[in-house]
């Protein structure tokens, strides 16, 4: 294909709402550097971490102050979009030009770089330039080939949701027990419930009443509302493991209804980033607390795999095209909504 000079894209501009994303119609397409590929963007989809990127969440310090998933300063302006999928269109020297046209998903949380003498995180969307665009360039080693007979706007929504679910819980080495996930209904919390009811778990699902129904049928053998009490309805040690996306006062809670050496990990905190903490659950029930963010290719590799037997079901709420990209946060932020919202670019002119 005739690849063009320029493209379609949104510049994050700097932290702040959603004044600070512009579309652009004249960005240049990326150059493809030595073990690089070209993709042209299929789809993408929105995230989290668009939303805590764009408003310097992950700092606590102002948003003026904000910074990336590394903890430095992002560079403005950038391209976000952590999900991506499309082609290869273009190779950069030392990459085998059979892969063009391949088709691929992109990881998300992609291996560190050797920059300066230090390794330097490398997240899609943050660090470097997302698939908010027509194009997106990246290692050849992230580009991921599928197989898969999804349209690329079911395959956008796995890499960064999933690819943390599964992450979360291979870490937490959940099998067939007792394990509740708060924030059900989003992203990473619906790839959860799917992804843990495949390991043979029991699952306890937190989310709203009005989601109840679409995580009993993902799996779910239990659901309660986001507002319950959890040691309540399920009882004080008595889950193996609680995957925790939210956060907030309800974390002691969550501990509590561990049971003796059980598990406790989390990769987000969207209802309050300090939590209440009384050391007694911890140490008294030898608990295990892990913190998830990065993981090896090969939980991606394992995802990839689940995608391509047709083990998992995309959940695509709502499409929008990148040119809405301030709507599609919008309705995003709203949660009125199960699974993924995706983004699709315009097509080349």
């Amino acid at each position: 294909m005739r690849i063009p000079a320029r493209m379609t894209a949104v510049y994050l501009t700097g932290h702040g709402g959603l004044d600070q994303l512009e579309l652009h119609h004249d960005v240049p397409v990326p150059h493809v550097a030595s073990a690089h590929v070209l993709i042209q963007v299929g789809a993408s989809s929105v995230n989290n971490t668009d939303i805590n990127t764009r408003i310097g969440w992950y700092t606590r310090g102002s948003e003026e102050d904000g910074t990336s998933w590394a903890h430095v300063p992002l560079q403005f302006p950038r391209i976000q979009g952590a999900d991506g999928c499309g082609k290869i269109v273009a190779v950069g020297a030392g990459v085998d030009a059979s892969r063009i046209g391949e088709r691929v998903l992109v990881r998300t949380m992609q291996s560190p770089e050797w920059v300066d003498g230090e390794w330097a995180s490398v997240t899609l969307g943050s660090e470097i330039d997302g698939a908010f665009a027509q194009f997106l360039a990246v290692r050849a080693s992230e580009a991921f080939p599928i197989d898969s007979p999804l349209s690329d706007i079911e395959l956008a929504t796995f890499p960064c949701a999933y690819s943390t679910a599964e992450g979360l819980l291979q870490r937490a080495g959940v099998g067939n027990q007792k394990v509740l996930i708060t924030g059900a209904s989003g992203g990473v919390g619906s790839a959860l419930v799917q992804l843990a009811v495949l390991r043979g778990a029991s699952v306890v699902a937190v989310a709203s009443t009005r989601h109840h129904q679409a995580l009993l049928d993902l799996g779910a053998t239990r659901v309660l509302d986001r507002d319950a009490n959890v040691i309540d309805e399920v009882g004080e040690n008595s889950t193996d493991a609680v995957i925790d996306v939210v956060g907030g006062e309800r974390f002691a809670d969550l501990l509590r209804i561990l049971r003796p050496g059980g598990t406790y990990a989390t990769s987000g905190a969207v209802g309050g980033a300090v939590v209440p903490l009384d050391l007694r659950d911890l140490y008294l029930k030898d608990l295990t607390v892990l913190g998830c963010t990065f993981h090896p290719a090969s939980v991606f590799t394992d995802l990839i795999h689940l995608i391509e037997g047709g083990r998992l079901t995309p959940l695509v709420a709502d499409t929008y095209p990148l040119e809405r990209i301030r709507e599609a946060q919008e309705r995003f932020l709203a949660k009125d909504f199960v699974g993924k919202i995706a983004i699709v670019p315009p097509p080349l002119g």
